[in-house]
């Protein structure tokens, strides 16, 4: 397993939140391309960009930020945040990432979430976002009545390559990940399983890579320094 580092943009800054919610926004940096360069440079080996502005909007918001940062970067990046649609899929891809994070737009139904995987393959992500094993969507602000595992196990039939977990209620705590819902998603499907959500020390990192994830998405606590960017360049 190894650590991918996060850069969430709003109004053109890398910002974290406290559990997803807009109103409890940190701002870290306002030069995105600044803070990728930092974190590649310290050895990550792949960069986690959300589009804060597109997950509200249901489009993407960023596209020049996202851009700008492939540019500056030798190392992949996977971009998340209003993938509602192919066209916006495409739109990033064509900016430079190699992988989109697609998540509400695959609860719509059956054939639109088959599409995205058809077309898109290895590129399309599936986003698993949950607050009490529940699937949230639209930016976090909408509950919706799906199970995440139950969900998790529906899109690896309709032919998700991969699955980005992330655990809303530990997210931007700093007080480690749902290791036991993340290791039951884990067990219930046979694709690789990234997960995301309150990762803060050595400790959290190693049940999260005992719980079977791929990749561990790191933000608030590189930014805060408890933990160091170099950690990027290790495996656990």
């Amino acid at each position: 397993m190894y650590v991918i580092p996060a850069i969430d943009l709003r109004d053109g800054r890398c910002v974290r939140l406290f559990q997803g919610r807009f109103a409890l926004e940190t701002v870290y940096a306002n030069n995105p391309v600044e803070v990728a360069r930092r974190w590649e440079q310290a050895g990550a080996r792949r960069l986690h960009v959300v589009d804060l502005d597109g997950a509200r909007e249901g489009r993407p918001c960023h596209l020049e930020a996202v851009q700008a940062i492939c540019a500056a970067v030798s190392c992949p990046v996977q971009v998340g945040g209003g993938m509602r649609t192919p066209q916006a899929v495409q739109q990033v891809l064509d900016a430079g990432a190699d992988r989109a994070i697609i998540g509400t737009a695959l609860t719509v139904d059956d054939d639109a979430a088959r599409e995205f995987f058809c077309r898109f393959g290895e590129a399309a992500a599936a986003a698993v976002d949950a607050r009490d094993g529940v699937v949230a969507i639209r930016g976090w602000e909408q509950m919706t009545e799906i199970k995440a595992v139950d969900f998790a196990r529906r899109l690896e039939t309709l032919g998700a390559r991969r699955i980005v977990y992330t655990d809303i209620a530990h997210d931007g705590t700093l007080e480690g990940h749902n290791v036991a819902a993340l290791a039951q998603l884990v067990q219930a499907v046979g694709i690789p399983v990234i997960a995301a959500g309150g990762i803060a020390t050595r400790e959290h990192l190693a049940a999260v890579a005992q719980a079977g994830a791929e990749a561990a998405v790191v933000g608030r606590a590189i930014y805060t320094g408890d933990l160091p960017p170099a950690l990027a360049a290790e495996d656990f």
